[in-house]
């Protein structure tokens, strides 16, 4: 390996890793399933209810998520769209970036790309990981996202958790690293129904940041099995044609 390559790989690893790992903290399995539809419509409802008042998918519109999702125009003005909005229209929010940075110390983000920019597992992570953490505005901290700014909007279905310490290194060197949480106060949900909540959050937004993945993924076999197909005759013909050459 050159060392140039090895240099631009030693500059890129920090960045890659906090990408993908969310800073060194173990990220669980979302499991999640795309063609499960009965999942990906739960999650829109959740989304809509408890997270779109603060968070948009402006690039996507109700329409397209009925459509794909299997919701009828219905079911989807009565459960889905609010304020006099209209089917066609992109998923915004009323809340100005003003607003946000009002309230929270930040404009809130678009999360229409959330799982492309961090991945499923992050997203499915997060959602589990809040924590009490007194010195923090809202009274919460995040494992996966320390210093967090929002509250847990889903704090009254999971529960209150707290962090767990481990005393890491030896003497003057000694101190306390959070290892994970631990449910200290139970919710309306129990821990089962709360991780399915979060992971048909997780599919929903997945599928938001890329509608066509699955449709793509299928093309993909067909095509590749098309080719495959295509290779044994093509090897039958070039068998043909150079039988007779020595």
């Amino acid at each position: 390996m050159s060392k140039p390559i090895a240099a631009l790989i030693l500059l890129l690893s920090p960045m890659l890793a906090f990408g993908a790992g969310g800073g060194g903290v173990h990220l669980e399995k979302a499991k999640i399933d795309l063609d499960d539809k009965e999942s990906l419509q739960r999650g829109a409802q959740y989304y809509v209810d408890r997270c779109m008042g603060c968070h948009s998918l402006k690039y996507h519109r109700y329409n397209r998520m009925a459509q794909d999702l299997g919701i009828d125009e219905a079911d989807l003005r009565a459960d889905f769209i609010h304020d006099n909005g209209q089917p066609g229209d992109l998923m915004e929010i009323a809340m100005r970036p003003e607003d946000g940075e009002k309230w929270f110390g930040t404009a809130t983000p678009d999360l229409t790309l959330v799982t492309r920019w961090r991945s499923p597992d992050w997203v499915y992570t997060y959602l589990k990981s809040f924590y009490v953490d007194p010195n923090r505005p809202y009274g919460v901290n995040n494992l996966v996202f320390p210093d967090v700014g929002m509250p847990h909007v889903l704090g009254g279905l999971q529960g209150v958790q707290k962090a767990v310490y481990e005393e890491k290194g030896h003497g003057d060197e000694a101190h306390q690293v959070i290892e994970g949480v631990e449910l200290v106060e139970p919710g309306t949900l129990s821990p089962q129904e709360y991780d399915q909540m979060a992971r048909d959050l997780t599919a929903f937004l997945t599928y938001i940041g890329d509608p066509v993945m699955q449709e793509r993924r299928d093309l993909g076999v067909k095509v590749l099995l098309f080719l495959g197909v295509l290779f044994v005759f093509a090897y039958a013909l070039k068998k043909e044609y150079w039988k007779d050459v020595h």
